[in-house]
């Protein structure tokens, strides 16, 4: 995977750049290396997928907290899909395509009184 990060407020880009990986019991993981304006180190993050049936997922947090819902039959031919994320008083929205057999990509834009940033994250299954 590779993300890029576009802080507008800040005037900061950067990049994570690693791996992503489900488990079984729709764990998600990602771990890679981060790097933000001067800043350069590892990075993960940890989210879980709860099935809610009629390709809807619930996604939440490693600790429990809701996050967003994910709604996989949206697109016209369910290839696209788009959620909001209320967080105080800013907002996350995200919009994902799949863009292949084995990849797809997710745009986050976070806006508010203390946010305005954009993640841009390109996902390619190997091996």
């Amino acid at each position: 995977m590779h993300r890029r990060i576009l802080d507008h407020r800040a005037g900061v880009e950067g990049s994570f750049v690693g791996t992503a990986e489900f488990g079984d019991d729709l764990s998600y993981e990602e771990q890679g290396d981060l790097t933000y304006g001067d800043h350069r180190g590892p990075a993960t993050r940890s989210l879980r997928y709860h099935d809610r049936g009629d390709r809807r997922l619930e996604v939440t947090f490693a600790d429990g907290r809701p996050f967003y819902l994910l709604d996989l039959g949206e697109g016209e031919s369910g290839d696209a899909w788009s959620a909001e994320h209320p967080c105080a008083a800013d907002t996350y929205v995200v919009a994902g395509r799949i863009t292949g057999p084995d990849s797809y990509t997710e745009h986050w834009h976070a806006t508010g009184p203390a946010k305005d940033y954009e993640l841009i994250t390109s996902y390619d299954r190997s091996g």
